[in-house]
């Protein structure tokens, strides 16, 4: 029988890779966003519905036939959060643990919760953190994936089967491109100007994850055996991509085909945390298929050819504030419900 999965941010980074995965593996969709960032980030399909909707006002009739829920929808990065901090906490942490509450009284099998490792914090540069280990979120983002993880998984049972995800810093090519994030960041900065910006002071550790990867990890806990997943957090990423940020900035100039050099910016980052995988390795036979250098070079392709051909949308917290702006100025000279023609 077809199953059907429910994908909460079905239009953001991760989602518009996902949803094309899911469909190709036979599953219906149903893709729920806000779509700040266009509808055509997803294709249409026999088995995708579109469900325009936000989160923090989701229905039980959207659960009706809903076999599984991955909920990918957030306030992503952290400057986004800390200008929008309630915001924040209600997308992340209550409209998540709603959807939960929601999926299992609908009778959904399983739900899946992707979260960050950024829960970790800080960690000494000695110290490498695993599932076990203390959280300390520093920022709200971190802390309302934290809040999102302890309101849910308590809704364990034999019927309802919920797993997280602590995903490492995404990168990688999608068809909503972000910019703000380290590696695609860096990627852009030395095709526009030859120069990877990088903030200090370069020691600070930070685990890496592509888009690709991820989203094989979601598919693969939607068939994952019940007594394996359930009630578990898996950090989700690799040894091979926990990286001090300096001599990160070095491999991706080193793998692109073009002279580079690195600027440094801002104060010291002093989120730093270096990450063990070794329980999702084990539990689930699963290894990260790529690298630093493999990620940049997409897209160092994909903009040297034209495939991202636009920007101004792939810098979230920039984005976010130009449709607030147009909001108020919409708002401000419409009338009778047109501008210029009414």
């Amino acid at each position: 029988m077809t199953q059907t999965v429910l994908v909460t941010g079905a239009g953001g980074y991760i989602g518009s890779v996902l949803v094309p995965k899911l469909l190709q593996q036979g599953y219906k969709v149903k893709a729920l966003d806000r779509f700040f960032f266009g509808e055509d980030k997803l294709e249409s399909h026999e088995n995708l519905t579109i469900i325009k909707e936000d989160s923090r006002r989701i229905r039980e009739e959207l659960f009706a036939g809903v076999d599984a829920v991955i909920d990918l929808v957030a306030i992503s990065n952290d400057p986004s959060g800390e200008l929008f901090q309630e915001a924040t906490y209600q997308i992340n942490h209550i409209a998540r643990v709603t959807t939960a509450h929601m999926a299992k009284k609908c009778g959904v099998r399983r739900y899946i919760l992707p979260s960050s490792c950024s829960i970790y914090g800080f960690v000494d540069k000695s110290v490498t953190v695993d599932e076990e280990s203390p959280t300390n979120p520093l920022t709200t983002y971190a802390k309302a994936n934290e809040k999102a993880e302890q309101g849910i998984l308590p809704l364990v049972d034999n019927n309802f089967t919920v797993v997280v995800m602590r995903q490492a810093t995404i990168y990688g090519y999608s068809p909503r491109m972000r910019f703000d994030l380290a590696i695609n960041g860096m990627t852009l900065g030395a095709w526009k100007n030859g120069v990877i910006p990088l903030m200090r002071d370069g020691t600070q550790w930070r685990p890496m994850l592509h888009v690709q990867d991820t989203t094989d990890v979601m598919l693969k806990l939607l068939t994952a055996d019940h007594d394996v997943i359930n009630g578990q957090i898996f950090n989700v990423g690799s040894d091979k991509n926990n990286y001090q940020l300096g001599p990160l900035a070095d491999e991706i100039a080193a793998a692109l085909p073009i002279d580079v050099k690195i600027e440094w910016y801002g104060d010291p980052d002093h989120r730093s945390y270096r990450v063990s995988f070794d329980k999702i390795e084990r539990a689930l036979g699963w290894k990260a298929k790529w690298t630093a250098a493999d990620g940049a070079l997409e897209i160092y392709d994909a903009l040297v050819s034209g495939q991202l051909d636009s920007l101004e949308q792939t810098i979230t917290l920039k984005w976010y504030n130009d449709l607030i702006k147009w909001h108020r100025i919409i708002k401000e000279v419409e009338k009778y419900g047109g501008i210029i023609e009414i």
